[in-house]
């Protein structure tokens, strides 16, 4: 499973999955998201906009990835 580290307490859905390198853009990110092929904590999630906050997983196109915050 990658990790990616943020430095506020949460961070968009579509930043999430570019910041993790799991797509090139934002329309990409729109796209999959809209779709239904991406997952946060289990749940299919629609809303690219949706709140990410440290511990939650995202899971997309057979990978994992978990949110947690940068250590200053």
């Amino acid at each position: 499973m990658e990790i990616i580290t943020i430095r506020d307490d949460y961070i968009k859905l579509g930043q999430a999955l570019k910041l993790a390198g799991l797509v090139e853009s934002g329309v990409d990110a729109k796209v999959e998201i809209q779709e239904g092929f991406v997952k946060v904590n289990g749940e299919v999630e629609v809303r690219r906009g949706k709140k990410i906050h440290p511990g939650d997983i995202i899971e997309f196109d057979g990978q994992q990835v978990k949110v947690e915050m940068r250590n200053n």
